[in-house]
């Protein structure tokens, strides 16, 4: 088990990127904080060391995709309404980020994460690769897709 100060720091590094990823996936701000605290309590009750700061980060990240898409499809996920049926919009969602934001959203799981890792988060097609345990040259393909379809459907205004 890990101190309270290890996890301390690591809420304080990753906490963003933590929650980002979240709601890219749950796009629910109650759920996004299930998820968060869950990461992070695995993250205190693991007690592998990790090799770097970048191999501790990428381990929350797996774990946080894989939890989002644990919640995603428990039974309880598909009894409830969506937020889009309420029609709320995140506080911390810029209004000209939106467009791009729910074209993102409407892409299929592997997409919208390699788009978010790679440019959210700065990681490389390699890296990306590594945390999502797949080879460099998928990534690379659902990156080009990622992008053909965003742009199709902001009609072309859409750079990468």
């Amino acid at each position: 088990m890990r101190s309270e100060a290890e996890a301390n720091r690591a809420v304080s590094l990753y906490a963003d990127t933590v929650r980002r990823i979240c709601f890219m996936h749950l796009k629910n701000m109650e759920d996004v904080e299930d998820v968060f605290q869950d990461v992070f309590l695995k993250y205190i009750l693991h007690e592998k060391t990790f090799e770097s700061d970048a191999h501790e980060k990428a381990w929350l990240i797996r774990v946080a995709v894989n939890a989002c898409r644990d919640m995603l499809r428990s039974p309880f996920r598909r009894r409830v309404c969506s937020i889009e049926d309420i029609g709320y919009e995140p506080f911390y969602v810029q209004e000209s980020e939106g467009e791009l934001l729910n074209c993102i959203f409407s892409l299929p799981d592997r997409y919208r994460d390699v788009i978010y890792l790679f440019y959210y988060e700065g990681y490389s097609a390699g890296e990306i690769a590594k945390i999502m345990h797949r080879k460099e040259n998928t990534v690379y393909t659902w990156l080009n897709r990622a992008r053909k379809a965003l742009k199709e459907q902001l009609g072309g205004d859409w750079a990468g």
